[in-house]
């Protein structure tokens, strides 16, 4: 899924490693704050993108792609809201930095001549140049939330993070929806399951893995915050690293607790077997048709199921519904610390309050905008047929290393390492508590409309596969952009 943010921009510089590792210095930047009109066009993205908005507007979501063991340079866009990585295509190689989405599978990047919405300051990809270019004589459209990209669908030399697979599928987006990503990015790479993939072609990085140039059948994300600091003078931040074809046992402490797929390998998907509201120590029943959690790395949010969305913010003393300026949005307390904690049939990982506080929604700073939204809010599609009724994006994702793994097909969490800005202890396994029961009211503990005029981590990088295999550990910097608020 792709929205359009346009705050921060990060900067990589990237290092080639042998399995022994190197460490690394990433710097930090405050970030901008987002209003609610913001968050609200990132939902509405969401929604469209998990085909929540209409029926006519679900569509299949591909992309999906990685390497060997190696860590890719990642830019984070919007204060902790996307990724970004340096793809070359071509011979002689064309370089272009490309949204990273375990939300889709297509490969696709802005091409020349582009008749509409190609970003201004992104490079575009010209066919002429390179000699290893084959068109298919194929047209394709895929779909982003509330955005599209039409291209010629053509085969090239792609290579990330040093690895490279020849005659990769690719569309050339000469048509693209103004905003569909940020002005610095030339596209868009998915790192979820052929499945997906509109182009019905292999995705990069199964490529890699089918024809044994990965370490490990895995990709691993540490998503560092961007974090408030109002007395920062630097525009520089770090974002965090992503592992192709392994782990980076410097970012996280124990063991990775990993969780077979559900179901045939489309999206990244994984039961949400229980949720805690810190608030009152309380269990929300979560409605069972409906667990089923898509883990994004392309959201920035967590989205749920009206129902049991609403049973949270219920634990909340105060919370809010925002209503017709934010459907599905919640407010409360800003001097609350809300800790929420998801389980996926193991142990319980907690995310931090604040990573659940988005910002003061109105103009005393007295409410602030809960990270997690109504995602069916509104809609005529429910879950099912491999729909998730959950998806968990970074809010949730920046409090643990994760790890994608396609032999066996599963996801795997572990406790973030002191490096990493975690504890490095490990969090309890999930036990039951008060439970929120069906009796209780769906909607917020009040029916008021909310109202709104009222360090650089160092460490050893290593790959943990069971081979030799090189490792890119990329430095990840932000800068300072202009705040846009549409989404796609």
């Amino acid at each position: 899924m792709i929205f359009h943010f346009a705050p921060l921009l990060l900067l990589l510089s990237c290092t080639s490693v042998q399995a022994e590792g190197i460490h690394v210095n990433l710097a930090r930047r405050a970030p901008v704050r987002h209003d609610t009109a913001y968050f609200h066009g990132l939902a509405e993205g969401i929604r469209a993108k998990y085909g929540f908005a209409t029926a006519a507007d679900h569509a299949r979501r591909d992309n999906s792609k990685r390497a060997s063991t190696s860590a890719i340079p990642l830019i984070n866009l919007n204060a902790d809201a996307i990724y970004l990585g340096n793809v070359d295509v071509g011979t002689p190689k064309q370089s272009f930095q490309v949204v990273l989405d375990t939300g889709s599978s297509d490969f696709w990047v802005g091409a020349t001549p582009c008749t509409s919405g190609c970003s201004i300051g992104a490079t575009l990809y010209d066919a002429s140049e390179s000699s290893t270019h084959s068109d298919s004589g194929a047209r394709a459209t895929i779909r982003y939330g509330k955005g599209e990209v039409t291209g010629d669908v053509a085969q090239e030399t792609v290579s990330l993070g040093g690895f490279t697979v020849q005659n990769q599928t690719f569309i050339k987006g000469n048509r693209v929806t103004e905003n569909l990503v940020n002005d610095d990015s030339s596209g868009i790479m998915g790192l979820a399951f052929e499945r997906l993939a509109g182009t019905e072609s292999t995705p990069f990085w199964q490529a890699l893995a089918e024809g044994g140039e990965l370490t490990s059948k895995e990709m691993s994300f540490w998503l560092a915050r961007s974090g408030i600091d109002q007395t920062s003078q630097t525009d520089v931040r770090f974002g965090g690293v992503f592992t192709l074809g392994g782990t980076n046992s410097s970012l996280f402490s124990g063991d990775i607790e990993f969780l077979d797929l559900v179901g045939e390998p489309a999206f990244w998907t994984l039961d949400l077997k229980a949720l805690e509201v810190s608030v009152q120590d309380q269990n929300i029943e979560l409605t069972e048709s409906g667990s089923l959690s898509a883990i994004d790395t392309g959201t920035s949010l967590i989205g749920g199921l009206s129902a049991d969305v609403a049973r949270i913010w219920n634990a909340v003393p105060g919370a809010l519904e925002v209503g017709l300026q934010a459907p599905g949005f919640y407010v409360y307390p800003c001097d609350t610390e809300l800790q929420v904690s998801l389980s996926f049939g193991g142990k319980s990982w907690n995310i931090d309050p604040e990573d659940m506080n988005l910002g003061a929604a109105d103009l005393a700073g007295e409410l602030c905008l809960g990270g997690i939204f109504d995602l069916t809010a509104g809609s005529n599609v429910g879950p099912g047929a491999g729909n998730p009724g959950w998806v968990i994006g970074d809010v949730f994702l920046k409090n643990v290393y994760s790890v994608f793994r396609a032999e066996p097909p599963s996801i795997g969490f572990a406790q973030l390492s002191s490096t990493a800005g975690g504890s490095g202890t490990a969090p309890p396994s999930s036990t039951s508590g008060n439970t929120l029961t069906n009796s209780l009211p769906t909607n917020p503990s009040s029916t008021s409309p909310f109202d709104p005029t009222e360090t650089a981590p160092s460490g050893d990088s290593r790959n943990t596969g069971n081979g030799p295999g090189k490792m890119l550990i990329f430095v990840i910097s932000v800068l300072s952009a202009g705040l846009l608020s549409a989404a796609i």
